[in-house]
C-alpha cells in the first residue's frame, strides 16, 4: 500500500504545474480528501480559489463539476428536477451537477440561504432526494466550496447548519512578492496554460481511506478531542462577572471532524497513531467556523483564533499517544 508521503508527492508535482505556493491550504485538502470531509474557501477574488479545486480534481482524476452560486440560482439548478415524459407518460429524474465526485460550488454566499440549503441532504448523507426517491451520490464524493469575505457587496450570511456541515474552513491570504513575480512567467502567455495529468483516481482514495480508518488513537487522545470540543461550550455558557465571548459552542460533528481529520494527518505524516501534535496542528482549521462570537468579543476585538487558542492553552495535554508497546 502507498504511504502518505509518496500519495501526498506525487499529487502535488501536478497541482504544482498550475498552482504556485499555497502549500498548506493543499496539505489541508489532501487531509479532507482523505477524512471524507467537505472544504470551505474563502479569500478575496483573484486569489485562485476556483483554479485549486479544479486543479485538484484534474490531478486526483475524478469527475468535477462547477456549480457558479449567483442570487437568481434555484435549487433545483444544484440537485436536479423530475421531468414529464410525454412518451411514457411518467416524470424521470434529471440530476444536477450535484451528481460528480467533486463538486465545486463558486462563490457559494452569493446565492440566498434556500439555494444553500439544497446542499445539506447532499453533504451529510451522500443522497439526494427528487421527487420522493432517494438517489446515492456518486463514490468518492466531495464538496470543495469557495467564499468571498462576509463584508464585500452582494453577499449573503452561510446558515450555521451549512457551515457545521464542512469539514474545514481554510483562509487563502496574498501572495508573496516572488509568488506574484513567478506568476507572471507561470500565466502571462494568453495561449500557454499549464496541462495537469492525472496522479490518482477515485478508487485509490477510497482504499486510502481504509488505511487512515486504521491509524490508532488512544483513549487518552479521544478523551483530549471530546474535552477541546466540549471547552468551547462552556465558554458560551452564562457566568456571572466574566465576559462571555462565544454565543455557542461546537456541536458533536466536531468532534468527529475533529477525529477523523487527526487520522488522516497522521497518516500523511507518516506515523500509525495520533497524537496530540496532530489534534492540535489541524483544530483550528476544524473548529474555527463551528463558534459564534458575541458583540462583546467583536467590540473587544476578540477572534475565534483568540477564543480557540485559549482552549488550547487550558486543556491538559494527555500523557499517552501512541500504540502499546
Amino acid at each position: 500500500m502507498i504511504d502518505g508521503k509518496t500519495w501526498s508527492d506525487k499529487l502535488r508535482v501536478e497541482i504544482g504545474k498550475a498552482i504556485i505556493g499555497q502549500e498548506e491550504i493543499i496539505d489541508r485538502l489532501f487531509v479532507a480528501l482523505l477524512a471524507n470531509g467537505h472544504v470551505l474557501l474563502e479569500g478575496m477574488p483573484g486569489l485562485a480559489k476556483t483554479l485549486l479545486v479544479k486543479t485538484l480534481g484534474s490531478a486526483l482524476g475524478v469527475a468535477c463539476d462547477r456549480i457558479q452560486f449567483t442570487p437568481d440560482l434555484l435549487p433545483s439548478d444544484v440537485v436536479g428536477t423530475m421531468i414529464f415524459q410525454p412518451q411514457k407518460g411518467e416524470f424521470t429524474a434529471h440530476k444536477g451537477p450535484i451528481f460528480s465526485n467533486l463538486v465545486l460550488v463558486d462563490e457559494i454566499n452569493r446565492a440566498p440561504a434556500k439555494v444553500q440549503s439544497a446542499l445539506l441532504e447532499a453533504m451529510q448523507e451522500r443522497q439526494v432526494t427528487l421527487g420522493g426517491k432517494t438517489f446515492p451520490l456518486p463514490k468518492p464524493f466531495f464538496v470543495m466550496a469557495t467564499q468571498n469575505p462576509i463584508e464585500q457587496e452582494g453577499t449573503y450570511h452561510l446558515p450555521e447548519a451549512q457551515m457545521d456541515r464542512f469539514l474545514f474552513k481554510l483562509s487563502l491570504d496574498y501572495p508573496s512578492h516572488q509568488t506574484e513575480v513567478d506568476l507572471m512567467d507561470r500565466w502571462g502567455q494568453v495561449t500557454k496554460a499549464p496541462t495537469v495529468q492525472a496522479a490518482s483516481s477515485g478508487e485509490e482514495l477510497l482504499e486510502l481511506r481504509k488505511t487512515v480508518d486504521e491509524i490508532f488513537v488512544s483513549p487518552q487522545i479521544k478523551n483530549y478531542i471530546v474535552s477541546l470540543v466540549r471547552a468551547t461550550r462552556d465558554l458560551a455558557k452564562v457566568v456571572e462577572g466574566q465576559p462571555r465571548y462565544l454565543t455557542w459552542g461546537a456541536s458533536p460533528r466536531a468532534v468527529l471532524s475533529l477525529y477523523q481529520a487527526s487520522k488522516a494527518i497522521a497518516w500523511l505524516r507518516g506515523s500509525d497513531h495520533v497524537s496530540p501534535d496532530h489534534v492540535q496542528e489541524i483544530f483550528f482549521d476544524v473548529m474555527r467556523h463551528r463558534i459564534g462570537l458575541t458583540y462583546e468579543a467583536e467590540a473587544d476585538k476578540i477572534t475565534r483564533e483568540h477564543v480557540l487558542q485559549k482552549v488550547l492553552d487550558k486543556e491538559t495535554l494527555p500523557e499517552f499517544g501512541g500504540r502499546a508497546a
